[in-house]
């Protein structure tokens, strides 16, 4: 009987190994790409993951390219065909966000939600964000976008006749609107505090750490992250800490009522020692926010509201200033529609037709998050490519938004093309056209950050006119960028304003 089990277990061996040998010859080749190293992979092409490197590499290797990074997957999309099945036919797979050691350590271990993965948590936090925080019965918060573009108009009239770092406005602007929003506070009392944290915090999500492509080499630390990350949580939650207990103390109530409460007020009132979420119910039943999902959120509405917006004006002045006849036709647009006797109110937006397409034009070339990062919950097949679980895919908005194949000169500054019948619109369904994102991971404040950038951006070009300092010339206007979360302005634009209109400005 021994000697029957040695053949026995050979067999048995045997036979597993062809199966897997099978499965695995069966199985659809991964996406193109460039050839790898051993275990580094294409480590060393980091520096051409940018919404341009890797628009570069989908001119040689398609819409949809592999990379191996260490021991982990990646996708980059940058097609709208590609998009769509990612986005739509696959949204339930890649509906999950990629988290690096030091996003899942600043986020409180996903707990907010931007990075939360999809489930019952992450849909009753959207629930509550679209609700609640971003909701347009929220008067604080669109509020505060008219009382600090106030505030910038009479900064810029001071000003005028002297050259303006339009880059420095509108940071500070968008802040201010944010920061307002999230606390209540008008004062701004402890601002220049929590900008140092989330410049710390910007940096720290965008640093290169070994550790997440090649676990075992954790201990390599050349960015000092191992004390970084500990000491920047602490100070963002030595701030906000105390800002909800000041909250807690105030005992302010919310509801309809309250329409003047700030974000940390509505989030108060699901606050809760141990946190709590269930899919049945309403959802003042359903969900439960503990200290850290409070933090977490509010760290998402700074990061997602100000530099994204921040850099969305700026370059809607910028292309306009490089773009001459395009500037001189929207202002006259303003001057027929409003009038120069008077400022532009929030009803004038929707008549404004031309300065619509402007803003459309600028989310195409410009879009606020230029690469928008999924992961696949499910190993899957995309246009016959297999698609491992846990793959990080980044979609390429910047390069999808300029698709030749979707855009007539895609890389020309021309509004006009949002005037044709049929013209593609950024509610996500056009996947030619993302600068939102689309399905279930799109941008849940698009309509209050549309509605700032609108504002602003309105504010600028009817109530002032605008040169280049020093004899400057439009096409002299530098047009590079610098990639991050955002993809902002390499050097910021300076202007000078004069007042244009008839009535006071302030």
């Amino acid at each position: 009987m021994e000697s029957l089990q040695i053949p026995i277990a050979f067999y048995a061996i045997i036979a597993i190994l062809t199966f897997f040998f099978l499965s695995w010859v069966r199985r659809k080749p991964l996406p193109p790409g460039p050839m790898g190293w051993p275990i580094i992979g294409n480590m060393l092409m980091m520096d051409q993951l940018t919404h341009r490197g890797l628009a570069r590499l989908a001119e040689k290797y398609g819409g949809i390219l592999h990379l191996k990074m260490g021991f982990s997957h990646t996708i980059a999309v940058s097609s709208p065909e590609m998009a769509r099945i990612i986005l739509q036919e696959k949204d339930n797979i890649f509906a999950n966000r990629p988290a690096t050691i030091a996003i899942t350590y600043l986020t409180y271990n996903g707990v907010d939600l931007a990075f939360a993965n999809y489930g019952p948590f992450w849909r009753q936090m959207r629930k509550l964000c679209v609700m609640k925080l971003f909701s347009r019965k929220r008067a604080e918060s669109w509020d505060s976008v008219r009382d600090e573009v106030d505030t910038m108009v009479k900064a810029t009239a001071i000003n005028s006749g002297t050259p303006v770092n339009l880059g420095e406005l509108v940071f500070g602007l968008t802040h201010d609107i944010i920061y307002r929003a999230a606390f209540g506070s008008i004062s701004h009392e402890g601002k220049e505090e929590f900008i140092r944290i989330l410049q710390e915090y910007t940096k720290l999500f965008g640093a290169f750490n070994l550790a997440d492509f090649i676990p075992f080499l954790g201990f390599i630390d050349p960015a000092g992250l191992n004390t970084r990350l500990p000491a920047a949580r602490a100070a963002l939650d030595g701030f906000i800490d105390k800002i909800i207990d000041e909250h807690l103390r105030k005992g302010k109530k919310t509801g309809d009522e309250g329409l003047d409460n700030d974000m940390v007020d509505e989030m108060l009132a699901f606050y809760s020692e141990e946190g709590k979420v269930n899919e049945g119910g309403d959802l003042q039943n359903a969900i439960n926010l503990t200290r850290d999902n409070i933090k977490a959120i509010i760290m998402d509405v700074m990061f997602g509201g100000t530099e994204t917006v921040a850099s969305a004006i700026e370059w809607a002045m910028t292309e306009l200033m490089h773009t001459p006849e395009a500037l001189k036709r929207v202002q006259q647009e303003m001057a027929n529609v409003v009038g120069l006797d008077r400022r532009v109110e929030e009803s004038d937006l929707e008549k404004l037709t031309y300065f619509k397409c402007v803003i459309k034009e600028t989310l195409r070339l410009h879009p606020p998050i230029p690469v928008l990062l999924h992961q696949s919950s499910e190993a899957t097949e995309v246009s016959g490519y297999h698609i491992p679980k846990g793959t990080r895919v980044m979609v390429n908005a910047y390069a999808i938004n300029r698709d030749k194949n979707s855009w007539e000169d895609p890389d020309t500054f021309n509004p006009s093309r949002f005037l044709q019948n049929g013209a593609p619109d950024f509610r996500g369904s056009n996947y030619e056209f993302l600068p939102f994102g689309s399905g279930r991971r799109s941008c849940p404040g698009m309509q209050l950050g549309l509605y700032a950038m609108e504002m602003a951006v309105a504010h600028l070009l009817h109530c002032f006119t605008w040169e280049l300092p020093d004899g400057m010339k439009p096409s002299e206007i530098d047009m590079g960028d610098v990639f991050g979360l955002t993809a902002p302005k390499a050097i910021r634009l300076v202007a000078v304003p004069t007042p244009r209109l008839l009535c006071p400005l302030y």
